[in-house]
């Protein structure tokens, strides 16, 4: 039967070689221009089993020949060619025409799976893609926070998180009070000036005020699990320190005062005549 699941392919095969697979690779890729191509999302929690359908197959086409690929980023690896499942997927995964079958996913196989079919004389071509996104919620996000910046100029705050997917939105806290996307929205912000971009996590200040002090946390969540929350990190706002910087100039006009007096006396006293003598 068409829709009959089997492990591999009809029968054992000889393992294509490395430069045949980048060949067959370039070859379906130029003889698929003009295939019409449609695509899918799909979204599965870790540790399930998944099904990644074919839509290009046709039960029509005679002797269809079919190729699976799997691109994450800019990597694009064969997973299913010349009639057998390639490593290492060879143990993990079960094919049909029709479909793909993990029996459990990690978040490690998110990613892009392109079926193509070529039927007949090579005249019938069709593609289908299916972006598989597996679940995973969300770990402890990482608050990195200045322990200090002067008022008036620019504070940067970024929250971090590497585990969860779909990728998580960013919220921040400060005090315990959830900071607004807009600071004219709550009193409590509203002599505030920042910006934040809950998608990548930041939280800027420009300028920074003396009432932005205070201990900031961040939240990770996606629609996996529940949020998860940083450890609370305090940042101080201090106005610059003129007197420290006034001191801190005397000392060293002071200092080079006290060289320049001591090489006149050495001069006076003819110290550097007599080294010469």
């Amino acid at each position: 039967m068409a829709g009959a699941v089997r492990r591999g392919g009809p029968g054992p095969r000889p393992r294509p070689r490395a430069p045949l697979l980048l060949l067959a690779l370039g070859a379906a890729a130029a003889s698929l221009v003009g295939a019409q191509v449609t695509s899918e999302t799909k979204q599965v929690p870790e540790h399930k089993p998944a099904d990644i359908p074919c839509a290009a197959y046709r039960s029509g086409w005679s002797n269809p020949r079919i190729e699976w690929k799997f691109q994450k980023g800019s990597s694009l690896v064969l997973f299913y060619y010349g009639g057998e499942l390639t490593e290492p997927y060879r143990n993990r995964v079960q094919f049909s025409p029709t479909a793909i079958r993990f029996g459990t996913v990690t978040r490690e196989d998110t990613g892009r799976y392109i079926c193509e079919v070529v039927g007949g004389d090579g005249s019938q071509i069709a593609k289908s893609e299916v972006n598989l996104i597996v679940q995973v919620p969300p770990s402890k996000p990482v608050a990195h926070v200045p322990s200090s910046a002067t008022i008036g100029s620019r504070a940067v705050l970024r929250c971090t998180e590497s585990e969860g997917s779909p990728p998580p939105t960013f919220r921040w806290y400060k005090d315990g009070a959830p900071v607004p996307a807009d600071p004219r929205a709550s009193a409590a912000f509203r002599n505030s000036s920042y910006t934040l971009d809950a998608t990548t996590g930041e939280l800027i200040f420009e300028p920074l005020r003396g009432s932005d002090t205070g201990d900031y946390h961040c939240e990770a969540s996606n629609s996996v699990g529940p949020p998860q929350a940083s450890d609370a990190v305090r940042m101080e706002a201090s106005e610059v320190n003129v007197g420290g910087i006034v001191a801190a100039v005397v000392v060293l006009l002071m200092v080079l005062a006290l060289v320049a007096f001591g090489v006149w006396f050495a001069y006076s006293r003819g110290y550097f005549s007599k080294r010469k003598e």
